[in-house]
């Protein structure tokens, strides 16, 4: 099974949130997730990331890639860097 770390919509209409999750790659876009890894508020005054770290490194040491919203998220939060080990590339 291949894992895709992405962003699942939800809240109400013009106000987004988001749900950082493990899903199957070739799942709908809103199916069911394998694992909810944590939540994001681009709303927020400084946007507020919430990620389970230990959980997303779990995941990608078995082979799942994060989105490239994923990745921009994480950056933007200075998370990136200690999440990722050296030889996962961005």
């Amino acid at each position: 099974m291949s894992v895709m770390l992405r962003f699942n919509r939800i809240g109400k209409p013009k106000n987004a949130q988001y749900r950082l999750v493990a899903i199957d790659k070739r799942q709908r876009a809103q199916g069911s997730p394998i694992e909810v890894l944590g939540h994001y508020d681009p709303k927020q005054g400084p946007k507020s990331i919430q990620v389970n770290l230990d959980r997303f490194r779990y995941w990608l040491g078995h082979g799942a890639q994060a989105s490239e919203s994923v990745r921009g998220a994480l950056k933007s939060a200075g998370l990136w860097t200690k999440i990722t080990p050296s030889k996962v590339s961005a």
